[in-house]
Order: C-alpha cells, then structure tokens, then sequence
C-alpha cells in the first residue's frame, strides 16, 4: 500500500515530451545502454469498474520502431497508494522497460492522481476490471478516449495481448487482482504486497483451528496514515472529480473500506461486527481469489517490512505452488520500514534504470523474457532465494535453495526464564507478568523509516513482559523464515471474559525474538513481532513470528519475549494479569528454521 513503490522512486532524466536519443537499434530485453528511443502519450480510458463509468489516466510509452508490423510484449503497472503514474516511483517503470524495447502503459489507479472513482483497496472486482479494460486497450480491441488505438503489442491471439505486469505495495496486489478477473495476463511481478489485509492490518498470529474468526490486534499507525491519506484527498486537490467523492460520513473510500476502518478504530469486535470486517478485508485480498491466478508469478518481499512482512509473501507462494501455478519467490533487504530510499549496495534500484546490477533486477529481466519474450531456454533462477545482510560482498548476498527451511531447531521455555535445548534442562517454576492501562512495550514507530525520522530502541518494562534466554550459541545459526512457538498461559481475568460476544475481550499479547550480543545489545530483528489475541486461555496455542533472515553469530544468545502491549498496536481491554507455567512435561517450545551456513 506504500504511497511510492520503494526502491524505484526517483524519475529518470528524461523529458516526457520528447523521446530520448539513442544511436543503437531496437533490440528486446538488451540492457539500458544498447535500447531504443521512446516517445511517451498521455491517455485517458473511461472504463467500467464495480458498476461505475471511471476515468483511468494512463501514459503510453512506445518504443522507436515497434509498430504493427514490428509489435512488442507490453508491461502494465499503475502506483502505490496515495500516489501517481507521474511520481518518479510510478513512472520509473515505464521508462525502465520502454528502455529495453517493452511497450509501457503506467496508470494512476482509481481515486489516485487524476483517475476517477473512489478507493476501494485494489478489489478485483473494481480495481481488477478496471485494469483489464486497459488491458483491452493493449489488444487493439478498444480506443482510448481520443481515438488512439494500440496495434503494435505481441498478441498470443485475437484479442489476447502478451502483457506482464510489475509494481510495489498497492501495485502488487492490483496484479493478482487482475489476473484473478483476466487470465490475459502473462506474466506477474508483485513486489512488497500482502496476501490478507487481515493479517496486515489487524494481525493475529495464532494458528489453529477457529481463528479465522478471531481478530487480531489492531496495526493502529499503519492503517490510520493510509486511512487519512485516502480521505483527505478531497479536502486537499482543488477540482477534484466528483467521482470520486462518496460521502461526507466516507469521503474517497468505497463504503465498505470506510466501515472496515471505523470498525478497526472502535475498539469493539461484536461478532456481527468482526465477521463483516474480516469477511471485507478478505475479499479484497489475494486470499479468497488466489485459486483464479494463473501467471507465472514472481514475489519479491522485503525482510525490513513491519506493514507486509514476509509471511504475506510466503503464503501466496505456498497457495500458487500447490494449485500448481508457476511461482518463484525473493526475500529482498528493504520493504516498507526500511531501505526505501537508500537500498543496500547491490539491491535493486528501478530508478537508476539498471536492473543488470542486481540480483532481483536480472531475476525480474529473466522472467519476462521467459513469460513475454517466451525465450522458453532461460533460466528464471531457483524456487528461494533471500539477501544476507551479514555478507560483505554485494555479488553474494544472495542465498538460493529450492524449497523453505523447514523447523528443524527447538528450544524449551524452562520455568527459570532460560531457552534450553534439551528437555532434560527445564526447570519446574512458574512466572506472572500485567499489561497497564498504557502502553509498556515498543517495537518501531511504523512510519519512522517512510518519512526519515528516527525512532527509539525497542524495549520492554519490567512487570510487563517474561523473557527467556538461551545459553551463549555455540556456532553461528542463521535463522531463515518464520519462527513458531506453542504456549499455554494461565489468566483467570481473561477467561473470565472470553466468552462476552466482543472478541476484544480476549487476552492480547506478542511474542518476539530478540539477539542477545555478548556485551548486553539487544537487537530485535527488523522490529518485527508477532501479535496475539488468544482464542481460548484454556488451551495452548501456536504463534507464527513473522518470517526473518538473520545470523545469530557465535556467543550470542536467543532471547524470546512475550509481552503485554505494543505501542505500534492496539492491545488488552483491562487488566489482565498472565502466569506462564513451566515443567518438564509441560512448558512451551520455540522451533526455528535454521540452515546450515
């Protein structure tokens, strides 16, 4: 949803009014350096979406030399959210791949930019038909509203242009959602996107059967500075389109979004209520119409993303992979919370028009010309690949493997606050902690990493959270993915109250994990954590932490917390006090997916 895709964000020095002159001829998918000139269009397309007649502003790049006799594959992408096709985040894309030969359609999505109609959170049902009539477009089966018509894309059939799609955030999801309603589409890039805005906004990490239903603690930040990004919109643009204002009560959102976010703000999750938000938040997610995708798709995380963290992207690959849909999938350094502007050194950087000098750059130039070149002998790379920020030379940042770490490292919550890893070693106690009416614990001020300010170091108060800690390891251990732990707390408050019909009620808490450094430093990885709200205190449950690529070095020490509040989120309705019990037949267990070095 980022209001710019991160890493492509600055425009190229090119004018859009004249085309850039280059000496050497057309050639598909050869670098930057060796491509054609392009001139650039501005379009407009009044296309229907959700029952609603919507203007779509879009620019048409045309490479010198693609004509009807001579035609090319094209590439779609439109915006992250609250931005454009003009912000250089947006229009980086058209230019980088107009560069290398591809036909470009960049577009401001519906309620951004000059395009018309509300947000309504890329639904497949808008958002996607509104893409697939620009779509039409790169058929040749339709006009845009001047007359243009499009005759020089690469068609598979009448009718049926080859089309790949690349975008961040907002315009990652649009991707799926598109191909869910066209199967037109050839080939997908989805970068930093989620797969449940249910898990993104309101996440709740508990596994097990019956909480779906369940919601989670509420992302407050996060989803307060999209919200007052969107309604403010019309306060803020002089002439805005009428199309896009709902309501005085929902300004420039669709209805239910609106409802979605006041729901959220309440505080309150009535049972009528909760399975409204959830059933929303869901129909506009790939979750519920992932089984319709069927292009090869490529994801690309990033592992410093508290918004859309790794487990979103691992889990669109798992449905993919098992409907049996072509899917690779890329663990990349920066997401939302960090990297945006200033990628590490070899990381992908769509701006600087040179994606030759990354890993995810030739990853990415691979796949379309596998999937629009149809150079059917290139190889689009291993099923797994993610960046290691603990190798100094960008050429080998990258690890590689064909399928994801499995959990095959445990450690046991011994009742004298150690991590242990033999249940030989627990102890028999027993340890309480109490969330306060505010606050007590801090992760990330979320948009700390968008905006450049700094933001403090996480820390827990003590009384508020239980901790427990490994012996200093024995060798380096590198954690890859998401790390899950099954516990079982005692809290007769919280039994006592959920069972009231408003799942708010239920006892909230998060779990993370910490890296202990041998002079007392505390690092919690990329501030990520994992919140809770426990559907039964009677039984134990499992958390899934958010995924994570990081080298616990020698003589560090692992250090898992659970604990009261989140300042990011919001948390306990009451004072609910916690004991966690600990024997050697019954304590909690941390299981990590850690590979060999």
């Amino acid at each position: 949803m980022s209001r710019r895709v991160p890493g492509i964000r600055a425009a190229l020095a090119l004018t859009l009014t004249a085309p850039l002159t280059l000496t050497a001829p057309l050639v598909l998918g050869r670098p930057a350096a060796a491509a054609a000139q392009y001139t650039v269009t501005a379009l407009k397309f009044t296309v229907s979406a959700g029952g609603r007649a919507c203007t779509v502003d879009a620019d048409l790049y045309r490479p010198a030399g693609v004509d009807r006799s001579n035609p090319a594959p094209a590439v779609l992408a439109t915006n992250g959210f609250g931005g454009s096709k003009s912000d250089g985040s947006t229009d980086a894309i058209g230019k980088v791949f107009a560069r290398r030969g591809y036909v470009g359609l960049v577009y401001s999505g519906l309620g951004f930019g000059k395009s018309g109609c509300l947000i309504s959170l890329d639904d497949p049902r808008i958002d996607g038909a509104a893409a697939s009539g620009l779509i039409d477009f790169l058929a040749g089966t339709r006009a845009a509203d001047d007359g243009t018509r499009a005759d020089f894309v690469t068609l598979d059939a009448k009718g049926d242009p080859r089309v790949g799609m690349i975008g961040g955030s907002y315009g990652g999801a649009i991707q799926l959602a598109t191909a869910a309603v066209d199967h037109r589409v050839d080939a997908l890039v989805p970068l930093i996107t989620w797969h449940d805005l249910a898990y993104a906004l309101d996440p709740n990490n508990a596994v097990g059967k019956g909480n779906w239903t369940v919601p989670g603690a509420f992302k407050w930040q996060w989803t307060n500075s999209f919200y007052l990004t969107g309604e403010t919109q019309p306060l803020t643009l002089p002439s805005l389109d009428p199309t896009r204002i709902n309501s005085l009560t929902c300004l420039h959102f669709v209805t239910p979004a609106c409802a979605m976010f006041r729901t959220l703000n309440s505080g309150s999750y009535p049972a009528r209520a909760t399975a409204d938000l959830l059933a929303y938040l869901r129909s506009v997610s790939p979750v519920s119409y992932l089984n319709r995708v069927k292009a090869p798709t490529l994801l690309v995380q990033g592992q410093a993303d508290t918004l859309f963290n790794l487990n979103e992207a691992t889990a669109t690959y798992k449905t993919l992979k098992a409907q049996g849909a072509t899917a690779r999938m890329i663990w990349q350094s920066w997401g939302h919370s960090a990297g945006m502007t200033d990628p590490a050194a070899g990381e992908l950087d769509l701006s600087q028009g040179d994606l030759e000098s990354s890993y995810v750059g030739k990853r990415i130039l691979a796949w379309f010309d596998r999937y629009l070149l149809q150079h059917k002998n290139t190889d689009t790379g291993p099923a797994f690949a993610y960046y290691r920020d603990w190798i100094t030379d960008p050429a080998d940042t990258y690890a590689t493997a064909n399928q994801l770490p499995a959990l095959d490292e445990k450690f046991y919550l011994s009742g004298d606050g150690k991590l242990v890893d033999n249940r030989a070693k627990l102890a028999r106690g027993s340890r309480e902690y109490t969330n306060w009416p505010v606050p007590t614990s801090h992760s990330e001020s979320s948009l700390s990493g968008t905006i450049g300010l700094p933001d403090p170091a996480p820390y827990d108060t003590a009384g508020t959270y239980l901790g427990w800690t490994s012996e200093p390891l024995s060798r380096a251990t590198d954690v890859v993915g998401a790390p899950k732990a099954t516990l079982k707390v005692v809290s007769p408050k919280a039994r006592r109250v959920q069972n009231s019909g408003d799942a708010a009620d239920n006892l909230v808490l998060f779990a993370k994990l910490y890296d202990l450094a041998p002079d007392g430093t505390t690092t919690l990885v990329h501030r990520l954590v994992a919140p809770v709200r426990v559907p039964d205190v009677t039984k134990s449950f499992t958390v899934t932490l958010p995924g994570i690529v990081h080298r616990y070095a020698k003589g560090h020490r692992l250090r898992f917390v659970i604990a009261a509040s989140d300042d990011a989120y919001t948390g306990n309705r009451g004072i609910k006090p916690v004991t966690v019990v600990s024997s050697p037949q019954d304590t909690g267990v941390l299981e990590l997916p850690v590979v060999a070095d």
